[in-house]
């Protein structure tokens, strides 16, 4: 190991926090020279440039915010680490970073995850909501709640949840233009579309007696926000064809009617991602686990 002293990659921290070594030092308690030394013994052991200098401060390379992004979940697993022989051996500490797709989260995780916190008091969660998926290898992320199929071999992953997309619509906007009895009538259709995985969904697949179709839907709006796709649906704007999970609720209600039922779609399986198989947090699979009892 190349880096020989943790308070170093603490200057990083506040180095890169703060953007000076004069203000860094002074959160760090030590002098300026103290705080340069530092440094620059730990640019010299890892053989790379970490900050660009100015007159005024400090900004990481490219190089330098990757120590930094891995620096800090090492500090912070260290200090949960001592934080657990200080406490109750069974209670659970420290931060949560989660990331999950904003309509799954404002209809489904929220109340689980507030669930979950009182269960658990000794924790804070640093909540993420995005339907773009997260990079779990490189920003500060401890678990990605995702739909779909595994993108990336290096991920540790769980299985939370099956599920399928369904075709909906809220009864008004079947009032005015009918009810779709065949998968290509959607193509004559307002089809609220939004985007997955960065790239917009318009391809819409359909299976009857093993026979599978896929249908290119159009419509007035189209989202990079999911959310908005069900918001739009349950004015009566249009068609949605989003996951189960995300609908549940709604079609209980009958604000939103399923559609082609006699139809299957494909699986879209709810995963939760973690960056690595080697350690996992106490806090990260506690979580996990209390996630797929919930969802599973």
């Amino acid at each position: 190991m190349k880096v020989e002293n943790l308070s170093d990659l603490r200057l990083l921290l506040r180095v890169a926090e703060t953007g000076t070594l004069t203000a860094a030092a002074k959160a760090l308690g030590i002098t300026p020279a103290a705080a340069s030394a530092g440094l620059k013994r730990l640019e010299a052991q890892l053989g790379a440039r970490l900050f660009e200098r100015s007159t005024r401060a400090l900004r990481a390379t490219p190089q330098g915010q990757t120590l930094v992004d891995y620096a800090q979940r090492a500090i912070d697993l260290l200090e949960e680490g001592e934080a657990q022989l200080d406490a109750d051996r069974t209670a659970l500490v420290g931060t949560l970073r989660v990331a999950a797709p904003s309509d799954l989260t404002r209809g489904v995780l929220l109340p689980l995850l507030d669930a979950f916190l009182a269960e658990h008091p000794g924790l804070q969660l640093a909540l993420s909501i995005s339907d773009r998926p997260a990079d779990v290898m490189r920003d500060e992320v401890d678990v990605a709640v995702r739909y779909g199929p595994l993108a990336d071999s290096r991920l540790v992953a769980r299985r939370l949840a099956d599920a399928r997309p369904l075709v909906c619509a809220a009864p008004a906007y079947l009032a005015r233009h009918g009810v779709p009895t065949h998968p290509q009538d959607l193509a004559r259709h307002n089809c609220l579309t939004f985007h997955r995985n960065g790239q917009r969904h318009r391809q819409w697949r359909f299976g009857q007696n093993g026979q599978w179709i896929s249908v290119r839907v159009a419509g007035d709006r189209s989202a990079d926000d999911a959310a908005l796709a069900r918001q739009w649906a349950l004015a009566g704007a249009g068609i949605t064809f989003k996951s189960s999970l995300d609908l549940r609720h709604d079609i209980a209600s009958g604000a939103l009617v399923p559609l082609l039922t006699d139809w299957q779609t494909e699986p879209y399986p709810l995963h939760a991602l973690l960056p690595s198989g080697r350690f996992i947090p106490a806090r990260v699979r506690a979580l996990v686990d209390y996630l797929a009892g919930a969802l599973g």
